[in-house]
């Protein structure tokens, strides 16, 4: 995440203008976390860090974005958690980010908490990208902000599905735009569904 992003990030968390929770939907090594549980922490608030730590499709091997000295030796797969909670830890964050380690849509299901800030950037691929949009998205309450990471417009940039979810959101008419900075989108919720 560059780091005009990650402010962006910071900014809109301190922006939120509902009472709740956040939740961000792949946390991955924690470098997000950090900008969204600062912001948290000083509204008083908590950040749910949710994340099945075994790594996204394309950080497995023969992707472009593996990461070998993130596989476990002991079982052969990504295990992202451990450098996770050292990046929480070392923030002094571990009081206001709390590690949901599971399936997405999992979760989802037995959630019921409305949420004032939703960060998805989770599965890249078309499957759990717009799972995580269906499934988490009408938990967002009415004045929550929807931040949807790696928009990228022009096909050539970057894969189709977060553009896809950003279009979503605006063709709803359950939301504006609010910000853009690189690829990071933020959008407010105006609407109930």
């Amino acid at each position: 995440m560059p780091a005009d992003e990650g402010l962006a990030l910071y900014e809109a968390g301190r922006s939120a203008l509902v009472p709740g929770p956040f939740l961000e939907i792949g946390s991955y090594c924690g470098k997000s976390s950090i900008y969204l549980g600062s912001a948290a922490e000083e509204l008083g608030t908590i950040l749910y860090a949710l994340d099945h730590h075994r790594g996204s499709e394309e950080n497995q091997p023969g992707w472009e974005w593996h990461e070998p000295d993130l596989v476990d030796p002991a079982i052969g797969r990504i295990d992202t958690l451990p450098h996770f909670r050292r990046t929480v830890h070392d923030a002094g964050l571990e009081h206001t980010v709390c590690a949901l380690v599971g399936d997405s849509v999992r979760i989802a299901t037995h959630w019921s908490t409305p949420l004032s800030l939703l960060f998805i950037d989770g599965g890249h691929g078309p499957e759990p990208a717009h799972a995580d949009y269906d499934n988490w998205v009408p938990k967002l309450t009415v004045g929550g902000l929807l931040l949807i990471h790696d928009v990228f417009p022009d096909p050539a940039d970057g894969g189709r599905p977060p553009y896809e979810l950003f279009c979503r959101a605006q063709e709803s008419g359950e939301f504006e735009e609010v910000r853009a900075v690189g690829s990071l989108r933020v959008l407010r919720r105006t609407d109930d569904p």
